[in-house]
């Protein structure tokens, strides 16, 4: 088993990644909080009947009793009409103040579940359970939960720290070649901005088998270089906006294609070759540095072009969080491994698109 502290204070709390974890979680949660009696798991259509039934077992074992709350898979169902629905079943549940909410799925799950416990009795305790490669890797580390508003993604939310985060990295083998290559994406984001060598071990695999094979490890660096970053910046106000590097744009491609043309992370692939590309013509990213990215990219079948004008992109992207009234920070490349936060007047944006 490998551990990650997330050093934040009273916040803090360890990640645990271990292939077959999931039949041990009830113990763990058990003894995080002892003073829980009930659990709510909330999943989705997709992952629930893959393994609710063995992480409830696991929690019943351990003297919990459960609360399941099932909701449609995907982006469509981050919002607050189901965020309603999901409240209302943790209080028809009974659940209290004491008790726990565990998030059983991707980035959805975590992100809207997560939101719920921020929410439901102002604040309960909660264990992220990822399922999916961008969920182990990134979403459910550093306590950003949220839902979509029909203006743009996760326009509502909160920053709240889960009390541990469970990675059972076996759990990928159900994961479609589709949404494996979706996580990787933001695997090679962590690569770009903070580690070479990261980049070029994913450029270096000769296919999923040989990714799978190194899966463990991959999802320890992935989260220790973000847990290292909410250390220095758990609410967002400076260093964290590196984790952001192709998001902008990549948030504007999933929005104009209503969270069914593209997925995460393929929009963040975009996003991340298209700006290398432009910040490369600008003189502020060596030559190159956008051809590697897109090798890599096209490596795992990502897309690097969203086929719709960089101006369409626009009106959703000037709703983005890393606005700030006329500017706005974007993520540039100083090189690969070499992240920099760049602020921008609001007017400049356009020719940083190309």
């Amino acid at each position: 088993m490998q551990v990650i502290h997330v050093d934040l204070g009273a916040h803090a709390y360890d990640i645990e990644i271990e292939a077959g974890l999931l039949p041990q979680i009830g113990a763990k949660v058990a003894k995080l909080l002892p003073k829980a009696k009930k659990a709510a798991i909330i999943s989705d259509n997709n992952v629930a009947p893959l393994y609710a039934a063995q992480l409830e077992a696991s929690l019943v074992a351990a003297g919990l009793a459960v609360v399941k709350v099932v909701i449609e898979a995907g982006e469509q169902s981050k919002n607050m009409t189901v965020l309603s629905s999901v409240l209302e079943q943790l209080a028809q549940g009974g659940l209290t103040r004491s008790d726990v909410v565990l998030t059983l799925g991707g980035g959805v799950v975590g992100d809207l579940g997560g939101f719920a416990a921020a929410s439901y009795m102002r604040g309960v305790a909660f264990v992220q359970v990822p399922t999916s490669l961008l969920a182990q890797i990134d979403s459910s580390v550093g306590g950003k939960v949220a839902v979509d508003l029909a203006a743009g993604k996760n326009l509502a939310g909160a920053f709240y720290q889960p009390k541990a985060v469970f990675i059972d990295t076996d759990l990928l083998k159900t994961l479609s070649t589709r949404f494996l290559h979706d996580g990787l994406a933001e695997a090679i984001k962590y690569g770009c901005i903070k580690d070479a060598a990261l980049f070029e071990k994913i450029a270096g695999f000769a296919g999923d088998a040989e990714l799978l094979a190194n899966i463990d490890d991959i999802v320890a660096t992935c989260c220790a270089i973000k847990a290292h970053i909410v250390e220095q910046d758990e609410f967002d106000t400076g260093l964290r906006m590196l984790l952001n590097f192709g998001h902008t744009l990549g948030h504007a491609v999933e929005q104009h294609f209503g969270y069914s043309g593209f997925t995460h992370g393929e929009g963040v692939a975009i996003g991340m070759y298209q700006l290398t590309k432009r910040t490369e013509e600008l003189g502020l990213t060596p030559s190159g540095s956008a051809e590697s990215i897109k090798s890599v990219l096209e490596q795992y079948n990502l897309p690097t072009s969203a086929g719709v004008a960089k101006s369409e992109l626009l009106d959703t992207m000037a709703r983005d969080k890393k606005k700030n009234g006329n500017s706005i920070t974007i993520i540039i490349l100083r090189s690969i491994g070499v992240g920099d936060l760049l602020k921008l007047d609001w007017q400049q944006v356009p020719e940083y698109l190309g």
